[in-house]
């Protein structure tokens, strides 16, 4: 005989921190112009009940060079968006994605002559 699972009730589930669709599309904006430029090359994503990350690597079988988290629990105190170093230190947090990724949209910045 077949054992029935029910299904889960809407209150019984968990809720997952996750990007919402501008700011998945801001963070892959960012990602393929870093992979244009040679930076990156794979990215990987995790969505758990405190916490959403992007970590995107120079290589696949290395520590992630950055991660992006949003903690929305953390968004009336510090800001719900960080940037983490390799290392696990916090380079930038804040309330706004775009002030969260500046640090990486500088590295892109290259000074043209005329």
């Amino acid at each position: 005989m077949s054992v029935i699972t029910p299904f889960p009730h809407p209150r019984d589930r968990r809720t997952i921190a996750t990007f919402d669709r501008l700011e998945l599309q801001r963070i892959l904006d960012l990602y393929g112009r870093m992979v244009a430029a040679g930076h990156w090359r794979d990215y990987g994503l995790w969505f758990g009940p405190d916490v959403a990350v992007f970590a995107a690597f120079r290589r696949s079988a290395e520590n992630p060079e950055v991660r992006i988290e949003k903690r929305p629990r953390l968004q009336a105190k510090q800001g719900a968006f960080a940037l983490v170093s390799e290392q696990g230190l916090v380079l930038k947090r804040g309330h706004e994605l775009p002030g969260v990724l500046a640090p990486l949209e500088r590295r892109l910045m290259r000074l043209v002559r005329d």
